[in-house]
């Protein structure tokens, strides 16, 4: 049975992540940040206590933090795990604007913390790095691995600073360890605060007469924006190849947040205009105005390629915050998932693992 460690893994990625691997025969485990309130809603439906299931049990978390050596040492030493996907990071780009120190601690020195017991364990442990499109940054669209990086926040500075700690590591010490440079990627699971979740359940709070408006920022922004369930399948991908290599992962669409607006409310059959605000406390003080991945080095080395259309992701979206909500909707959105995909990340799972 392999084994495996997920940092991150009550997040959105992590939790379809745990569920794939999880399916295909592996040991989980799990990093998660020691709080006074549960923050596991996401692998809730997963767990399993392992003094009542009798040692059947093959998800397991343990406390750890970024920011601490000896937490994240112990539990790599302790699992001796075949692959790591280093997905926990300080993601929010806005937010590090205001936590600029603390991201580059978490995001950036933790991957270093990471990978240096990796080098100390002396397994032959593999390892995946969660990179993002933001490293791009500024960088003239489409972007490709040869794209040079031109970071505009905190964060891309930090994940920047990690990219290349990956790369040095490959190569000083011969470790298998690899880049996924992922474009945007959302689902039901995404946060809350990230602007394609923030406009699906403000949409069903405003249906449901429990909200009026919905204050955004820069609407002219352009991402590429993928399902996320696909891109976790990319993640695995990338470590069971002979050798180590860094890819881009995207759709090769790109859209721009009024367009996730108009298709939104539109489903809905719904003028977003009339509820949506622009506050400049949205506004970054760098701006990345479009990100469109090129991802033809996944499609011909790996195989890769996504399924769900941008339209289709919106739809999946609204309809899982409608269902939340208690509102019925049209369900287009679970009928897209039933027709192209099949086990691990079913819509029942991704809809009893939110807030209801």
């Amino acid at each position: 049975m392999r084994k495996a460690i997920i940092t991150g893994i009550t997040g959105q990625d992590g939790s379809y992540l745990a569920e794939l691997l999880l399916t295909k025969g592996y040991e989980v485990h799990g990093i998660i940040r020691r709080a006074s309130t549960f923050n596991t809603k996401r692998i809730d439906h997963l767990y399993k206590d392992p003094h009542i299931v009798n040692g059947s049990a093959r998800l397991f978390l343990h406390y750890g933090d970024m920011g601490t050596t000896g937490s994240l040492g112990d539990v790599i030493y302790d699992t001796k795990p075949d692959e790591i996907y280093h997905l926990a990071a300080q993601s929010h780009v806005r937010v590090s604007f205001d936590m600029p120190e603390y991201t580059a601690d978490v995001t950036g020195l933790g991957t270093t913390r990471m990978l240096e017991a990796v080098r100390r364990l002396g397994k032959g442990t593999r390892f995946y790095q969660a990179s993002t499109s933001e490293l791009f940054g500024s960088a003239t669209p489409p972007q490709s691995e040869e794209t040079p990086f031109h970071p505009q926040s905190p964060y891309a500075a930090a994940k920047l600073y990690a990219y290349w700690m990956v790369e040095n590591y490959r190569d000083g010490y011969g470790m298998y360890t690899v880049n996924g440079i992922l474009f945007n990627h959302e689902s039901p699971r995404r946060g809350e605060t990230f602007v394609t979740r923030k406009i699906t359940r403000a949409l069903a709070a405003i249906i449901a007469g429990r909200q009026d408006k919905l204050f955004l920022g820069n609407l002219d922004a352009k991402r590429d924006w993928g399902y996320a369930p696909e891109f976790v399948e990319a993640m695995h991908l990338l470590l069971q190849q002979d050798e180590p290599d860094d890819y881009v992962i995207g759709t090769g669409e790109s859209h721009s947040v009024r367009d996730f607006l108009d298709e939104a409310f539109g489903y809905a059959d719904m003028d977003w205009t009339k509820y949506v605000e622009i506050d400049p406390r949205y506004f970054r003080p760098t701006e990345v105005d479009y990100l469109l991945a090129d991802p033809t080095k996944a499609k011909e080395k790996i195989g890769w390629s996504p399924k769900v259309k941008f339209y289709e992701l919106v739809r999946i979206m609204v309809d899982a915050d409608l269902e939340l909500m208690g509102l019925p909707h049209p369900g287009e959105g679970k009928q897209i998932i039933k027709e192209r995909f099949e086990g691990w990340h079913r819509w029942e799972d991704q809809v009893k693992t939110m807030d209801k």
